[in-house]
């Protein structure tokens, strides 16, 4: 998202590099939010610029709006959509306090399925994994505001990821 306006800040406090990539000196604040105008003229936000995947058929796919579906389910507490530069897209997903894993294994593909639905092909998640433990603030994989650290959750699980292309 650009935006202009005589409010915009003078740039980052000590930080050169970081104050140029948003503000390059053309008058435009590049926020690094996507969004989207309705009918009013009323903007939303809808997701971060480097959160988007790129599919490695080059397809964009925004994994916030996949995770939110997916934490619709009472089943699911959190939720992490991967497959930048991979074939398709996966979700690594945990389990809400109090859920049963035998009847989380029984339903989580009609939840998957449910989240599916509407979606293009591209965008669909294929493959998923329920992890034995939720993401937390104490590994560092989650922001005070219980937002995904994505870099930090795709490192602590490696291997399940990998798991997912295998």
């Amino acid at each position: 998202m650009l935006i202009k306006s005589e409010t915009n800040f003078a740039g980052y406090f000590k930080d050169d590099e970081a104050t140029q990539e948003v503000l390059p000196g053309d008058g435009w604040l590049r926020s690094g939010d996507l969004g989207q105008l309705d009918e009013d003229g009323f903007l939303t936000i809808t997701d971060r610029k480097k959160d988007i995947l790129v599919t490695a058929g080059g397809k964009n796919v925004a994994p916030q709006n996949l995770e939110n579906a997916l934490k619709m389910h009472p089943l699911v507490s959190q939720a992490l959509v991967v497959g930048d530069r991979r074939p398709y897209v996966a979700a690594l997903i945990t389990l809400a306090e109090g859920a049963a894993p035998d009847q989380a294994e029984a339903e989580m593909q009609q939840v998957v399925d449910d989240v599916n639905r509407d979606l293009s092909r591209f965008e669909q998640i294929k493959r998923y994994t329920i992890l034995p433990r939720d993401f937390t603030a104490e590994d560092g994989e989650v922001t005070p505001t219980l937002k995904l650290k994505r870099r930090v959750c795709q490192e602590h699980f490696a291997a399940e990821i990998e798991a997912l292309y295998s």
